[in-house]
C-alpha cells in the first residue's frame, strides 16, 4: 500500500458503485490482506493435557489461538495456520478425540509488516467501513483454487501479480510455506522502457504481443510500435528468469527439495504471457504445470468476467460466503411498501365514468440481488479500470 488515499479512493468508489447495484447499502465488508512482507513462519506450540480426558476442538484451538502471542519485532501475526499435530510425540492428522498427556502443533505464522494492518486500519477508519473479517488472501486463492491431491502431494501456487510474485508451498493437505517476493510482471514492462526507451504503454503493448516473448531464440522478429520483438524478447526473458531463480529459492528456504513438489499452479497477470508454462517446466524440471481456474463455488454468468486477473477476487468471495452465517448479512437492502425490491407507486386514479378502472399492468418480478450482482459485476471493472 504505497499511497493511503489513492487506497481509500479506490475502495469508496467500488463500494459506490456495489451499493448502486443492490439498491441498498453495503453495512461491513471482508477485507483481503496481501502485500511485499506477507509470508509465513514456522512455530511450535505445545500443552500438557489431562491424560484421563480426550482431547477437544476447543483445547486444539486455544493451543493454536496461543502461537499469537509470540513477540515479533516489527511485525504483526495476521493469521495461525497447523501445519501438524503430535499427541504424546505421536503425530496424528486427528487430535480431537485422542488422549495423552501432551499435545504439540507445528503452525505457520502468516505476518506481514506491522504497517500494513495499520495503513489498511486507516483507510478503513476514515471511511467509515466497518471490517466483518479479515482474510489472508494468497490462503484464500490456494484453498480454492488448489485440488486436495495437488495439496497432499506436493504443490506450488505462484501468483504472478504486477508488482510481486507471492509463492504458496502446500504439502501433506496443509500449507507448508509462504512468502512474497518484490518482483512481478511489471518489471517486465520496465526493463523494455528502459531497454528500448519508450513510454509504459508502449512497452506494456509490445510485451503482450510478442508471440514467445520468454524464448528470444524462437520468437518471431516483428516491428511493434517501431521497436523489433526479439529485443524487447531479450528483456522479458531475462528479467522473467530473474524471477524464477528466486522461485526456485523458497523451496530450498521451506526445508524442502523440488523433488517434493508434483505440480505447479499459475495465476496472476503475468501467467497470461505466451509459453510461460513451456518456460516453468524447462526451469523447474516439473512436468505438471497448468494455469488456474475460477474456484468451482463461482458460477460465471457473464463470460467476459472470466478472467485470470479475477481469480483472486473470486477466492475472497468464496471464503467470505462459507465464512459468513446464514442468517447474517452485509447489506442493507432498501424496503418499499409492497415488498423489498417493489418500487412504491401512486394510488389509481378514481374513474369518473362508469367505465371499470384501467387495470395496472401485472409487474415482473424483478432479479434477485444474486443474479444482478453476477450479471453486473464485470461492468463494475468496466466503469472503473482503475479500482482493481
Amino acid at each position: 500500500m504505497q499511497n493511503v488515499e489513492n487506497v481509500k479512493s479506490a475502495i469508496q468508489r467500488i463500494l459506490h458503485n456495489l451499493s448502486k447495484r443492490i439498491d441498498g447499502e453495503i453495512t461491513k465488508v471482508y477485507v483481503g490482506m496481501a502485500g511485499r512482507s506477507l509470508h509465513s513462519q514456522v512455530n511450535e506450540v505445545q500443552r500438557s493435557v489431562d491424560s484421563s480426558t480426550p482431547i477437544s476442538d476447543v483445547t486444539i484451538k486455544g493451543i493454536i489461538q496461543s502461537a499469537r502471542t509470540k513477540p515479533m519485532n516489527k511485525y504483526q501475526i495476521l493469521d495461525v495456520v497447523p501445519r501438524a499435530y503430535y499427541v504424546d510425540k505421536r503425530k496424528t492428522d486427528t487430535p480431537v478425540g485422542e488422549c495423552g498427556s501432551e499435545i504439540k502443533i507445528n503452525v505457520n505464522l502468516i505476518i506481514a509488516n506491522e504497517i500494513l494492518k495499520r495503513n489498511l486500519y486507516r483507510v478503513l477508519t476514515t471511511s467509515n467501513i466497518n471490517v466483518k473479517d479479515y482474510i489472508i488472501t494468497p490462503i484464500a486463492t490456494g484453498e480454492h483454487l488448489l485440488t486436495p491431491e495437488e495439496k497432499q502431494t506436493g504443490c506450488m501456487l505462484l501468483d504472478f501479480g504486477a508488482e510481486t510474485t507471492t509463492v504458496s508451498i502446500y504439502k501433506d493437505g496443509t500449507l507448508a510455506y509462504m512468502n512474497t517476493l518484490p518482483l512481478g510482471g511489471r518489471n517486465l514492462t520496465i526493463d523494455i522502457m528502459n531497454g528500448l526507451n519508450v513510454l509504459e504503454d508502449t512497452a506494456e503493448r509490445i510485451k503482450t504481443n510478442i508471440d514467445l516473448p520468454l524464448d528470444p531464440t524462437a520468437a518471431n522478429s516483428v516491428i511493434i510500435d517501431g521497436k523489433n520483438s526479439l529485443d524487447a524478447a531479450k528483456y522479458i526473458n531475462a528479467r522473467f528468469g530473474e524471477i524464477m531463480a528466486n522461485v526456485n529459492k523458497q523451496v530450498s528456504y521451506a526445508g524442502m527439495s523440488m523433488d517434493a513438489i508434483r505440480s505447479i499452479v499459475l495465476i496472476g497477470a503475468a501467467s497470461q504471457l505466451r509459453g510461460v508454462t513451456d518456460k516453468i517446466k524447462d526451469i523447474t524440471k516439473i512436468t505438471n504445470v497448468r494455469i488456474g481456474n475460477m474456484p468451482s463455488a463461482i458460477n460465471i454468468i457473464d463470460s467476459t468476467c472470466n478472467r485470470i486477473e479475477y481469480i483472486g477476487i473470486m477466492s475472497l468471495l468464496t471464503e467470505a460466503a462459507e465464512r459468513i452465517d446464514t442468517v447474517d448479512t452485509c447489506v442493507k437492502i432498501n424496503t418499499y411498501d409492497g415488498g423489498m425490491f417493489n418500487v412504491e407507486t401512486p394510488e389509481p386514479p378514481t374513474p369518473t365514468s362508469p367505465e371499470p378502472a384501467p387495470t395496472e399492468p401485472k409487474k415482473q418480478k424483478p432479479e434477485s440481488w444474486a443474479e444482478r450482482m453476477a450479471k453486473k459485476f464485470n461492468r463494475m471493472f468496466a466503469e472503473d479500470p482503475d479500482d482493481e
